[in-house]
């Protein structure tokens, strides 16, 4: 078994073939194939490992198998003895995505 790291919005996802994983919003549609960046691939054992200096390309595989929107988050600001107190809400956009194929090590 295969495992990457893989990057995409700014974060950094450990994945393997087959995971289901939710990143930020992507602009592809639904059942499309998207490469991802990917910063490293090895073997589950360790024996192989393959380090990208800074990447390696687009060596990991997925599709889009979901797009929707998280629960909502209130952020309350509140300042003492000033009577300012402001609610805030936001809904942050995502993508579900499964990883179909990880390249590069046997």
């Amino acid at each position: 078994m295969k495992i990457a790291i893989i990057k995409t919005g700014g974060k950094q996802y450990k994945v393997k073939q087959g995971q289901i994983i939710k990143v930020e919003k992507l602009d592809e549609k639904m059942n499309e194939k998207i490469k991802f960046d990917t910063l490293m691939t090895a073997n589950t054992d360790g024996k192989e490992v393959d380090i990208g200096k800074p990447s390696l390309g687009e060596k990991v595989e997925g599709k889009i198998i979901e797009q929707g929107r998280n629960k909502k988050i209130s952020v309350v600001k509140y300042k003492n003895k000033t009577r300012y107190k402001r609610n805030l809400g936001h809904k942050q956009m995502f993508s579900k995505v499964e990883i179909t194929n990880i390249l590069g090590i046997s």
